[in-house]
């Protein structure tokens, strides 16, 4: 029985953590999982949330966080089919960024941009984060 233990635990530990569910990108201030719910995943209080300045993913210092305009690691954006929509990031020059005017995911004229208010970003998806009574995109931030 103990060396099943032990097995089972070392087995846990040695699995790969690739990702990190931060939440929703979402202007519902009422979803649970929504990055505008001042009580839920949006919490100022809440270390994961990218609303959280002194934390891994909102503070304007940290290489992860998504209002850091030098970040290359900022939580990555997937709607609900999993698709990728690029990095919430304020890097105008990463290529991946929703901030970059320029780049794929950034472009009010591409279809996979949350700024593209006819395409991703559009009002009407259920998983777009301009529309304030959906669920918005899944967050996901580097399990370091």
């Amino acid at each position: 029985m103990r060396k099943l233990i032990f097995v089972t635990i070392a087995v846990a530990l040695a699995a790969p953590v690739f990702a990190q569910n931060l939440g929703n990108l979402s202007s519902n201030p009422y979803g649970p999982d929504s990055s505008a719910n001042q009580y839920g995943a949006g919490s100022p209080y809440n270390p994961n949330s990218i609303n959280n300045p002194y934390g891994r993913f909102g503070s304007p210092y940290s290489p992860d966080s998504a209002t850091n305009p030098y970040a290359m690691d900022a939580p990555k954006l997937y709607d609900d089919q999993g698709n990728y929509h690029g990095k919430l990031s304020a890097n105008p020059y990463d290529p991946d960024s929703t901030s970059n005017q320029f780049g794929r995911y950034g472009s009010p004229y591409s279809a996979d941009s949350i700024n593209n208010p006819f395409g991703a970003g559009s009002p009407y998806r259920s998983d777009s984060p301009n529309n304030p009574y959906g669920h918005g995109m899944e967050m996901q931030g580097d399990a370091n």
